[in-house]
């Protein structure tokens, strides 16, 4: 049995653990100013879009949660394949849209999330009430969104530049998938855009999960 559906989860799909650190791999020009690579790089390095990823370990069962730290190769696979980012079944979808749960940022700018840049991976409805009661910032203000257009439009990651002996760190940035930047960049989060937006309230989740 799943632990999220059980409610006995110890930490959502993406969260990365105390054993699960980043792999030193070395970073090198690529020739012909093609950006980064890795000094011993494997076709697996990258996604299909050619971006250079974080390696990090995977022991998602050994060691404590690190509730702050997201496994990139986690999330990025619960965003690509819109899985729930807490049991990793499938997101819930209607006719209305995917169901994502965010930080409540209504204030930011009108009819917020429209336009929002997420990197948080969408959720099912039996998740929804267990991310409300484990996760601190979700009860500072929770809303459940409903997504009909969630294009994957770029990553997260560490920017860097040719240093003297290696490639020197910049700034954590995130960028689109058609900026020649991306080229210099090692993601650790897959960004989805969120249009086509309507809130939903948390009574209708609670009644759609009570009903599977």
């Amino acid at each position: 049995m799943n632990l999220a559906q059980s409610d006995r989860i110890v930490a959502p799909y993406v969260t990365a653990s105390t054993a699960e650190q980043d792999l030193q791999c070395s970073l090198v020009v690529r020739p012909g100013g093609l950006g980064i690579g890795f000094a011993n790089e494997l076709p697996g390095d990258r996604d299909h879009l050619g971006v250079l990823w974080q390696k990090v370990a995977e022991r998602p069962k050994e060691g404590k949660p690190e509730f702050a730290r997201v496994h990139p190769a986690r999330q990025r696979r619960a965003m690509s394949e819109l899985l729930c980012q807490v049991c990793a079944g499938p997101a819930d979808r209607t006719p209305e849209g995917v169901l994502w749960l965010l930080r409540d940022h209504r204030e930011d700018w009108p009819r917020w999330p429209e336009g929002m840049a997420s990197v948080e991976p969408p959720i099912c409805p039996r998740c929804v009430a267990i991310s409300l009661r484990r996760c601190p910032a979700l009860q500072l203000g929770a809303v459940a969104v409903r997504v009909r257009d969630f294009a994957v439009v770029g990553v997260r990651g560490m920017l860097y530049r040719p240093g003297t002996f290696a490639p020197t760190p910049i700034a954590a940035t995130q960028l689109d998938y058609g900026d020649p930047k991306i080229r210099w960049t090692v993601a650790v989060a897959l960004i989805r855009e969120l249009r086509g937006c309507s809130i939903v309230t948390l009574d209708e989740l609670r009644d759609a999960a009570e009903a599977r």
